[in-house]
């Protein structure tokens, strides 16, 4: 299991548009497709992202799907009418794109409690980002899929008097990005 965090190009907001985030889905969902991994957590903020992976035995090689992720999000963010930020010349000459951030970070889970302790970060980083007071009030997460596992109660963490759900437009269900 391995924790990443990636970030668009400059921290542009790109993941607050409704377009952003069903390109984002989609990348996913076709690598998901094509190389099977397990996406066990997940948080997307305005300008990054943190997630969980789980990749079939024998099979480490998370770069290559990043990058497959990532260009195929470029793609279709560049068709749907997105705008990629201005870039450097030397990016321009590497044929990068001004939407990612050329690297990602990632983190090999060393056991149990490390994976608590991440999975704990990505639900907790809206709250940590200030864009709302709960856990249960960022719907573009897996926390309310935890909460339906039995993984956390719906008042994890909360410091508000609305105890409801808002619901994902980035569809979250039981294998995460199912139809």
């Amino acid at each position: 299991m391995f924790f990443f965090t990636l970030v668009t190009h400059r921290r542009r907001h790109l993941f607050s548009t409704a377009m952003a985030r069903k390109c984002l889905r989609q990348s996913i969902v076709e690598e998901q497709k094509n190389h099977t991994f397990d996406l066990s957590a997940i948080v997307l903020l305005p300008d990054h992202l943190h997630c969980i992976w789980e990749l079939p035995d024998n099979d480490s090689d998370f770069s290559k799907k990043w990058g497959r992720i990532k260009s195929r999000f470029s793609k279709l963010w560049m068709d749907t009418g997105g705008k990629e930020a201005q870039i450097s010349q030397a990016r321009s000459k590497h044929r990068e794109r001004g939407i990612w951030q050329k690297r990602f970070w990632e983190h090999r889970i060393r056991d149990e409690e490390d994976l608590m302790r991440h999975v704990n970060y990505i639900h907790f980083n809206s709250v940590k980002h200030g864009l709302v007071r709960c856990p249960h009030a960022w719907a573009y997460s897996s926390f309310e899929r935890c909460v339906k596992q039995g993984y956390y109660k719906h008042n994890w963490l909360c410091d508000c008097d609305v105890q409801k759900p808002v619901i994902s437009d980035f569809l979250f269900t039981g294998d995460m990005f199912g139809e």
